[in-house]
């Protein structure tokens, strides 16, 4: 039988009349049910997808597009022939040095401290690493303002200061490299600078709770760095991030590692990607598991067309030829029930989008679940319903090769 033919009996049996039997009653339990299957797919898919993208925004202010840092130690100098080789690569569309390392921050009228990360920057920073919307108060640093600092909003918090208050202090303390610890001269121990905290920001809770922006030269001189920085934060012209860090790695050599966005968190996006397999594979199992009722109706199908697959062989169809109607015939039930599924999926994701139904509850960053329905999700999601069609018709369609031809009669 050539294809067209083998094409043309599997649409006929797809679109044929329905007779009131068991057969076109299962056929359309096993299509809503791979319809359901398929729509929750693409609602979690996509409630994923805006979830990570949500993370990634929090986090931009402080993982940049590339980190250029030193391979070993702690600090290094940027000197002009580095900061040439690394502005000669294209697609670079920012730079800014930044030096940070942990500091005691100390509130002497409340007597409150904590340990936390101090971050010395230029007045590119805030071009590289956008956060600008997330200041609250006077954004000092990038614009030279002496002896200011801009703080998480819950390291304030917990330190009892406040930034509309021109006398409250932050005294920042760092182990002094010079000095002699001893019990009798404590304070020889430490290198101190003391900073007004003119501006909070409020990004994330992780966030709030670890950093403070202070200018470069103040931290330097508290790190006992001067001229040196812990890493160079660059941004990137978008979709060229992984060409500049192949070009980076070329120029820099093996002195200075060139890390991506991913790479500098590379735990939290394993973890968000981990997460959204493991579901796939959790409604894979579903799909699989609502497939057993295709492969029933199929097989009722196959009795019903005894008479037709009898014909058929009698006219000289192969084995293969029989399987593949049948096998054509469980991808249409898959592919109706899923495209159907898909196409809820899609609606009910664009009623997420617009109006926001399904909210988060409690304070948080976002009133409603972020959602972001891709191209990528959509085609898995139609090659996983293909599949499944495919071994939920194997065996029915062998059985319906197993059915022996017409025995002809002579006169």
């Amino acid at each position: 039988m050539n294809r067209t033919l083998i094409w043309q009996i599997a649409l006929r049996y797809f679109a044929g009349k329905r007779k009131a039997n068991v057969v076109p009653i299962l056929s359309r339990i096993s299509m809503v049910a791979i319809a359901v299957s398929s729509a929750a797919m693409i609602i979690v898919f996509s409630v994923f997808n805006g979830l990570e993208s949500v993370v990634k925004d929090l986090y931009k202010g402080f993982y940049p597009d590339i980190k250029i840092s030193a391979a070993k130690g702690k600090f290094f100098a940027p000197d002009a022939a580095l900061i040439q080789k690394v502005k000669s690569i294209s697609g670079i569309a920012g730079m800014t040095t930044v030096i940070e390392d942990n500091a005691i921050a100390h509130n002497s009228f409340s007597g409150a401290q904590k340990v936390i990360t101090l971050k010395g920057i230029d007045r590119n920073y805030l071009n590289v690493n956008n956060i600008r919307d997330s200041i609250v108060g006077e954004d000092t640093v990038s614009t030279g303002k002496p002896f200011t600092a801009i703080a998480g909003r819950n390291i304030l918090a917990e330190l009892g200061v406040d930034i509309d208050n021109v006398f409250n202090t932050i005294f920042l303390y760092y182990p002094n490299p010079d000095g002699n610890i001893s019990t009798t001269d404590i304070a020889g121990a430490y290198r101190s600078l003391e900073l007004h905290p003119a501006g909070a920001f409020h990004i994330s809770d992780d966030q709030d709770d670890k950093y403070i922006l202070a200018p470069l030269s103040l931290v330097q001189t508290l790190l006992h760095a001067e001229g040196k920085c812990s890493s160079m934060e660059l941004l990137i012209t978008p979709g060229k991030a992984e060409e500049v860090q192949q070009k980076l790695k070329a120029a820099l050599g093996e002195s200075y590692k060139v890390e991506t966005r991913y790479e500098q968190n590379k735990s939290m996006y394993m973890v968000l990607r981990s997460e959204k397999w493991a579901i796939y594979a959790i409604l894979t199992m579903v799909l699989l598991i609502a497939s057993f009722n295709m492969i029933g109706a199929l097989s009722m199908l196959v009795m019903e067309k005894q008479k037709d697959i009898g014909i058929m062989k009698a006219m000289g169809a192969q084995p293969a030829d029989i399987r593949m109607i049948f096998v054509l015939e469980g991808v249409m039930w898959a592919l109706a029930g899923g495209l159907s599924g898909i196409t809820l999926g899609a609606l009910i994701v664009g009623l997420q989008q617009r109006f926001g139904i399904v909210t988060v509850g409690g304070s948080f960053l976002m009133d409603s679940y972020p959602v972001d329905m891709q191209i990528t999700d959509t085609i898995l999601v139609v090659l996983t319903v293909t599949v499944v069609g495919v071994l939920a018709a194997w065996y029915p369609a062998g059985r319906a090769t197993r059915t022996p031809a017409p025995t002809l009669k002579s006169a």
